[in-house]
């Protein structure tokens, strides 16, 4: 099951890089943005290196040695890159929360991970003083079974009942 996610997941990495690869234009970038300035957001994005700027309705190139785009090149809640629909405060936002509620989550489970390996000792001296309970319980049964046994066996004493063979009777004649 894992083999095949891990191979699903590669799958889509290789066909997003080769989506990306495509649709990248051969000539200048700068020169390819600027040409889509005053056209429409989607039409500067269909080029993964533009970023469109909708106060201005300029198309520019990404600054891709930021991290961030600059407040003098856009707005960051005027910036919008990849999809038109989401501004790229929005798409910072979602992504740190996103990253961190993963984050989270392997913490979580390496934290399990590391608990329960640990807790198989006291699982093994919980396993092993409830079956010295049990092997107590089971000798005290025993114990109770062997003195109503011989209590019983003094009664039947008592009034005669005692047989000591199941022949005996036949004996007698």
């Amino acid at each position: 099951m894992v083999d095949y996610q891990n191979y699903v997941v590669l799958t889509l990495l290789f066909i997003f890089n080769v989506t990306v690869v495509f649709t990248q234009s051969t000539t200048d970038p700068a020169a390819t943005c600027a040409s889509k300035t005053n056209t429409s957001c989607g039409e500067c994005l269909k080029n993964v290196t533009c970023l469109w700027c909708q106060s201005s309705g300029a198309c520019v190139e990404y600054p891709v040695r930021n991290i961030l785009p600059p407040t003098s090149l856009c707005p960051l809640p005027k910036a919008r890159w990849g999809v038109c629909w989401v501004d790229f405060q929005a798409l910072i936002i979602t992504i740190s929360v996103v990253g961190g509620v993963l984050l989270i989550g392997l913490c979580v489970c390496f934290y399990r991970c590391c608990c329960t390996c640990g807790n198989s000792k006291k699982d093994q001296k919980l396993d092993e003083r409830m079956e010295r309970q049990a092997d107590m319980r089971k000798m005290k049964h025993e114990e109770r079974k062997a003195e109503m046994r011989s209590r019983h066996d003094e009664i039947r004493k008592k009034y005669g009942l005692m047989k000591d063979n199941g022949y005996s009777k036949f004996e007698d004649n």
